[in-house]
């Protein structure tokens, strides 16, 4: 192991444990399931709307996960960042896959309640926080495409319908914003 590579083990704990589950090392799956679940599942379940289905797509997300561990590049981003797209990516799949479900009263008023929270989410943090100054930077409608998916859990169609620009917009927006906020936070 090079000097780099442990430097970057010790700070990003998750890339060290996607490693050793490509290994097959079954304990650090375990690891990464013991420190990251509770969020994961919270993750989950602001997409999803629905505790039990959150618990499912994390559950499904970590078979993935093991499965998958071997295609992790610690190059393209954090480990931690990894499972959290995984875990995202499946929430998203499985809201797509229960548009046939009829829609209850209390989950319309979740989803508007949510919406409310992406209006207020940038307020909401501290005036001293990076966050708050890197996504100050960013154009305010391509900042509310970012808060739309990563607040809300909106898909990029969802996005789209909700920001009235094409679908190519929107995804643009996310992805270009996502890259400008890291780039800023570095």
């Amino acid at each position: 192991m090079t000097a780099d590579a442990f430097a970057t083990d010790r700070t990003d704990p998750c890339a060290a444990d996607l490693a050793a589950c490509a290994r097959g090392d079954r304990a650090a799956l375990r690891a990464i399931y013991e420190r990251e679940a509770a969020t994961l599942i919270a993750v989950a379940a602001r997409i999803v709307r629905r505790r039990e289905v959150a618990e499912e797509v994390v559950q499904e997300a970590f078979v993935q996960i093991w499965r998958r561990a071997g295609s992790f590049d610690p190059a393209l981003g954090s480990g931690r960042g990894w499972v959290f797209a995984i875990v995202r990516n499946r929430a998203l799949n499985a809201v797509r896959d229960e548009r046939h479900v009829p829609v209850e009263d209390e989950a319309l008023a979740a989803y508007a309640e949510a919406a409310t929270d992406v209006d207020d989410a940038f307020g909401r943090l501290a005036a001293s926080s990076a966050l708050r100054r890197c996504l100050g930077g960013l154009e305010p409608r391509r900042r509310a495409s970012l808060l739309l998916a990563y607040v809300a859990g909106l898909s990029h169609g969802e996005i789209a319908e909700r920001l009235n620009v094409p679908l190519g917009t929107a995804k643009a927006w996310v992805r270009r914003s996502l890259l400008a906020l890291k780039e800023c936070m570095a």
